[in-house]
């Protein structure tokens, strides 16, 4: 019997869908972080349940061929790449597999049509927004940085290898500002101090970039010094403050003041310019993005007469990639600000054959095709991890579109959601993964479904 603080030497046979290494003893199964499919490992146990448990990684005494050497130094105990110690192409694998065996193994799919994923060609400074946490560490110091794997603690670095690499000077001028100034790292068990994030953002194509310190308070004191010190980062266009004094975990508060410059970037996804403010839902990888939406628009094969609804249409990101091809493109989202945006955006890029609305598209949708007699050739849905909201899938299914074409973040809750569409007569007939997030367990997939 398997007990905790046992220490084991086991061999991964497989990798979990968090990305941990899964490792069986005497056919007891043992989930560790780290680790990769092949490696022979010493494990020290630190949770034992029935039939599984969980172990921390202590050596490794036969490493696998697939194991590299993380080009970060503290990736093993930052949170953000879990499976930065697995060769790239493994990592490919590792989430085409993930596609697969969800499919099947939750949506009920035994013939898939899967396109080999779509993987990136530098799987490194590919984010174009970042959020970085300020504190201070048990002497007192100010840090900066990321959190720790499932914990608040922060691990101090001015160095992220898959964030944009003007974040290392922003995060070097703010580290000496707050230190020089006295300016109070917040604490969020007391729920005192002032600045508790630094979120960036940078448009690839533009070059432009953006700081917004989040505080808990209505203002920073020397602000011309701030100014002055990060203006003279190449790029810089947008400086402003977010005000969230909630004590809560949530990052980004309602309010946004302008210190300097505007407060928005621009940056591109092809041809389609897009307004890029502090509070925007932005995919995070734009490069990725480009060949995400060209997939999905290929998925779609307009001929230039369809009406295309496109649900939880966030600021119009793939409503203004379709429009280029369709007859007519209706945006839906909950959130007002971003249909702001997504009217915006269309604007600056002179399309006026795409409408936004606000509200939950499960109402909007009936009520137009009701009351207007609008129609749906094709629908697009890009929704959140937690998948469609059931009522939505009705709508859809009543609505009956030609096409779906779903842009999923999360395999378990698309395999959900295509088994619904199946039941409700839609076939599934391609599906192709594509990388966003390199280094970490996360998994684009697109996937086009017909009416029977």
């Amino acid at each position: 019997m398997v007990k905790k603080n046992d220490q084991l030497i086991v061999t991964i046979e497989d990798i979990g869908a968090n990305g941990e290494g899964i490792g069986k003893y005497q056919g007891y199964t043992l989930f560790i972080k780290n680790t990769a499919v092949g490696d022979k490992v010493l494990v020290k146990v630190m949770k034992a349940g029935k039939s599984y448990g969980y172990a921390r990684l202590m050596e490794i005494i036969e490493p696998s061929a697939f194991r590299v050497s993380p080009i970060c130094p503290i990736a093993g105990k930052c949170g953000g790449c879990q499976i930065m110690h697995l060769d790239y192409e493994k990592q490919l694998e590792y989430k085409e597999d993930k596609v697969r065996n969800c499919l099947t193994k939750i949506g009920g799919f035994d013939k898939i049509t899967m396109e080999p994923i779509v993987g990136m060609d530098y799987p490194y400074y590919y984010r174009n927004k970042s959020q970085f946490p300020v504190g201070k560490n048990k002497e007192g110091k100010v840090v900066i940085g990321f959190y720790a794997s499932r914990t608040h603690s922060i691990i101090d670095t001015d160095h992220c290898y898959i964030g944009a690499d003007v974040n290392i000077k922003i995060i070097k001028f703010m580290r000496s500002f707050t230190e020089k100034y006295n300016i109070e790292p917040y604490d969020e068990v007391k729920h005192t101090g002032l600045l508790r994030h630094i979120l960036t953002r940078m448009g690839y194509k533009t070059g432009e970039v953006m700081v917004c310190l989040v505080i808990n308070g209505k203002d920073i004191p020397h602000k011309n010094k701030l100014v002055e010190g990060l203006r003279k980062i190449p790029g810089m266009k947008s400086i402003c403050l977010n005000i969230n004094t909630s004590n809560t975990n949530v990052i980004l508060g309602e309010k946004v003041i302008k210190v300097w410059g505007e407060t928005y970037i621009e940056d591109y996804i092809g041809k389609v310019k897009y307004r890029i403010s502090p509070l925007s839902f932005f995919q995070v990888n734009p490069i990725q993005t480009e060949k995400l939406y060209n997939l999905a628009l290929e998925y779609a094969d307009l001929q230039g007469d369809e009406v295309v609804w496109d649900l939880y249409c966030g600021i119009g990101t793939i409503s203004l990639f379709l429009a280029e091809k369709a007859k007519k493109v209706y945006g839906v989202e909950i959130i007002p600000q971003a249909i702001e945006d997504a009217k915006v955006n269309a604007r600056i890029n002179g399309i006026d054959n795409a409408e936004f609305y606000v509200g939950a598209a499960e109402e909007i949708l009936p009520k137009k095709h009701k009351e207007e007699n609008i129609s749906a050739d094709v629908i697009v849905v890009d929704p959140p991890r937690k998948g469609c909201d059931q009522k939505l899938l009705d709508t859809i299914i009543s609505i009956a579109p030609k096409k779906v074409v779903y842009v999923s973040c999360d395999p378990a809750t698309l395999a959900r959601d295509l088994k619904y569409l199946h039941e409700g007569g839609y076939e599934l007939k391609k599906v192709r993964p594509v990388d966003q997030f390199g280094h970490s367990v996360h998994v684009e997939t697109v996937v086009l479904m017909s009416r029977k």
